[in-house]
């Protein structure tokens, strides 16, 4: 079914109260006994970072296939993007297991609560969907693809410091500028975890986004320190940044999961459609995915779709050809992309 990607979003549309709810985003709801919903047209939520816009892309396309009408959203940060998927909002956004797990954790039990997400998957996934079905949310079977939160610094200062390790950058004392997502402030795995882990001393984070083109650049210029990237982030080299490594082990793997709005996208036929994915996406694809986009400046929809395409899950478009290795269509500048939305927080948006 055709959609149109690019949509102009209201800023009431996240910000409506609970009369217009569907999910319970009450933190004393009890369990969830209403059978899954299958809505024929679905809000796909992206958080704004290069690896989120394409899997957006992704189940956008896929869902299409399967005969639902799609638009897709830029949301900032969790803070705000989590309670519209409770109430309804938005019906599926992609996730990171651990870090969803522990974020959900902590608005449950508070910032100080013992972290439940773990190297073993098995282990994390239990406690996500423990942690996510009071809230109506439904977490879809995790795929191959992998990835956690990484820290770059530019490879002179590297040089000049003889750093290799964030621990060697806590013993050094020098003060760190971190480039990141606002929202790193208060996230266990980011500046808190850096300080308390690390023992570095975080003056300042810089809200230019996670692994952003203006967030690297401001560690490259030496205006910040070090920013907050991915493992899957393939274009440190071209910025002469070079990953810390993460030698206490402060960062879980996070396996990608699609979390849906069971009242909503809870569906078999949801879920049939995403589980397409599951089979094919490796964490060396989104590397390369996320590079196409990030150096060559390609379009999100357009990378996503010529993957699909290039796995035989989506047929390929009128006229076109599966695209080669390195070959750049002329028609992307005319491609479609995410509409970015500026959402105010409000009193009911829920806060870690």
């Amino acid at each position: 079914m055709r959609a149109c990607r690019t949509v102009p979003v209201l800023l009431t549309l996240l910000l409506t109260g609970t009369a217009c709810s569907t999910g319970p985003a009450l933190e004393n709801q009890g369990d969830i006994t209403a059978p899954p919903g299958d809505s024929r047209h679905l809000t796909i939520g992206s958080a704004g970072f290069t690896e989120s816009d394409l899997l957006a892309q992704m189940y956008a396309l896929l869902l299409d296939r399967a005969g639902y009408s799609t638009k897709i959203i830029s949301v900032t940060n969790r803070e705000i993007y989590e309670p519209a998927l409770e109430s309804g909002q938005i019906d599926v956004v992609p996730e990171y297991a651990a870090t969803f797990a522990d974020w959900l954790n902590a608005k449950k039990n508070g910032a100080d609560a013992t972290p439940v997400g773990s190297p073993d998957l098995d282990t994390t996934m239990k406690a996500l969907r423990t942690l996510a079905a009071p809230r109506g949310l439904t977490v879809l079977d995790p795929g191959r693809a992998v990835d956690r939160n990484a820290f770059a610094v530019a490879a002179p200062y590297a040089a000049r410091h003889r750093l290799k390790t964030l621990s060697g950058l806590g013993r050094s004392g020098l003060p760190v500028r971190l480039a990141a997502g606002d929202e790193c402030v208060q996230r266990p795995y980011c500046a808190p975890g850096l300080k308390k882990t690390y023992g570095i001393d975080i003056t300042a984070v810089d809200p230019k986004g996670v692994g952003t083109t203006q967030a690297k650049q401001a560690v490259q210029s030496g205006r910040d320190q070090m920013v907050l990237t991915t493992t899957t982030d393939a274009t440190l080299d071209s910025f002469g940044l070079v990953l810390l490594a993460d030698d206490k082990h402060l960062q879980n793997a996070d396996y990608l999961v699609p979390v849906v709005n069971r009242s909503r996208a809870g569906s078999a036929r949801v879920r049939n459609a995403l589980d397409r994915l599951n089979t094919v996406l490796t964490t060396s694809d989104l590397a390369r995915m996320n590079e196409q986009v990030d150096s060559w400046r390609r379009l999100p929809e357009d990378v996503a779709r010529n993957y699909l395409e290039s796995k035989k899950l989506l047929l390929p478009r009128a006229g076109q050809g599966v695209p080669r290795p390195g070959q750049r269509p002329a028609e992307e500048a005319q491609g479609r992309g995410v509409r970015r939305c500026s959402i105010p927080k409000t009193s009911s948006t829920a806060q870690v």
